[in-house]
């Protein structure tokens, strides 16, 4: 027992101030704007909805209003803003809340800035696009598209083959245990949203037991020209393309004795048709000199194009000619427009061609390849092939888009 004592008893843990933790906010940037220095209204446009309410919704009133669409429209014209399409405000952080920045995004890389503030002023803009290179393959059970659709593959890319390959393979008569790969990239913006196909670079394809390889290479870097080679260096292009427009089937072929379902009677049919939807654009074949651009009861729209002393090409039914007579024109240059104008039940170009003045069948000709790779980028491109050639040999799986 303790007499006379007090004893104080004291904590030996020392007391700890709270310290407020600070979370960093993240920096978010986009449209070349930080986003961190505004009140953001992200939106989408509505059925309704036009670029004068949108704003006046947000504080804004005519006539400010129509001032801001008169500079605008310089650029861009904010009317025509479309359902579905989205669109980001921008206002200042302060209580007032001003809005100061209008962006409206008509497609998933362009969009348009329109300023809000005293400064008027409006400006159309990119994202940055990024591409990725993928590869891919393929087996033909029925069909290519078919193939494209079960390794989820873009349709266009079926497209693309076709056109690489479409004087070396008949994509209507593939076989089955026909099978592809492909070395191709695809666009992406914002690191991580695709966009779209940007080309294949390169592809094999067995067709009937026979291997066919496809490689682009630049052969003239001033005016950005790209062709397609096989191991040994020819050129996979000829003169003309298969078809005048793209992403269709042939609906009729060349036949002298063709029942015309038309006309109700045996009627030669000198044209080749190539089904596509009303307003599809149709191209030259091949490079030449437009000698006709007009109109006749049974032709309706055409054009008629020269490409030299041998070979003549000319485009009927159109919904719109694009091209003057003494315009020169480029292979693969636009010309017009897919219609049913003139003597036609359905939506079509009727591709004729001639040989030496005499209609024939350019699915049967034997016509004249591109121009060779001359000598000296030939031993280049050996070169640059065999790599390629290999990781094509070496495909066998990937993550598709």
């Amino acid at each position: 027992m303790f007499l006379g004592l007090n004893f104080l008893f004291t904590s030996c843990k020392k007391e700890i101030p709270e310290i407020p933790v600070i979370i960093k906010e993240k920096i978010v940037k986009q449209f070349g704007y930080t986003l961190n220095d505004f009140h953001v209204l992200k939106d989408t446009v509505v059925s309704g909805d036009s670029f004068g309410s949108i704003l006046e919704k947000n504080n804004l009133y005519y006539p400010q209003i129509y001032n801001i669409v008169q500079k605008a429209k310089q650029v861009y014209d904010v009317r025509k803003i479309n359902i579905g399409k989205p669109y980001t405000i921008l206002f200042s952080k302060d209580s007032l809340k001003t809005p100061e920045l209008f962006i409206y995004q008509p497609n998933l890389i362009d969009y348009v800035l329109v300023s809000l503030t005293d400064s008027l002023w409006a400006e159309k803009k990119s994202k940055a696009v990024k591409l990725r290179e993928f590869e891919a393959q393929g087996v033909i059970t029925s069909s290519l598209s078919e193939a494209m659709e079960k390794e989820k593959l873009s349709p266009l890319l079926s497209n693309e083959l076709s056109e690489i390959y479409a004087w070396t393979i008949d994509f209507f008569r593939l076989e089955k245990g026909d099978n592809f790969k492909v070395i191709y990239t695809g666009k992406f913006v914002d690191d991580s949203i695709y966009v779209g196909l940007n080309r294949i670079h390169s592809a094999y394809f067995e067709h009937r037991g026979n291997p066919f390889y496809a490689i682009e290479f630049e052969t003239d870097p001033k005016r950005n020209i790209i062709e397609y080679f096989d191991e040994n260096g020819k050129n996979l292009r000829r003169a003309f393309l298969r078809a005048p427009v793209q992403f269709s089937r042939i609906s009729s072929r060349y036949n002298l004795k063709r029942k015309i379902a038309y006309y109700g009677r045996i009627r030669p049919h000198l044209g080749t048709d190539f089904a596509a939807p009303t307003g599809t654009k149709i191209r030259s074949t091949a490079s030449g000199t437009v000698i006709k651009s007009s109109y006749t009861r049974g032709n309706g729209n055409y054009v008629t194009v020269k490409h030299n002393a041998t070979y003549s090409t000319q485009y009927l039914h159109m919904k719109k000619r694009g091209v003057k007579v003494g315009q020169f024109v480029k292979q693969g240059d636009y010309i017009g427009l897919v219609g049913m104008t003139g003597n036609t039940s359905g939506p079509h170009v009727c591709y004729r061609f001639w040989k030496n003045g005499k209609q024939v069948d350019p699915l049967r000709q034997k016509l004249p390849e591109a121009k060779p790779i001359s000598k000296g980028l030939k031993e280049k491109y050996l070169t640059y092939m065999k790599p390629i050639k290999t990781q094509l040999d070496n495909v066998n799986s990937s993550v598709n888009l």
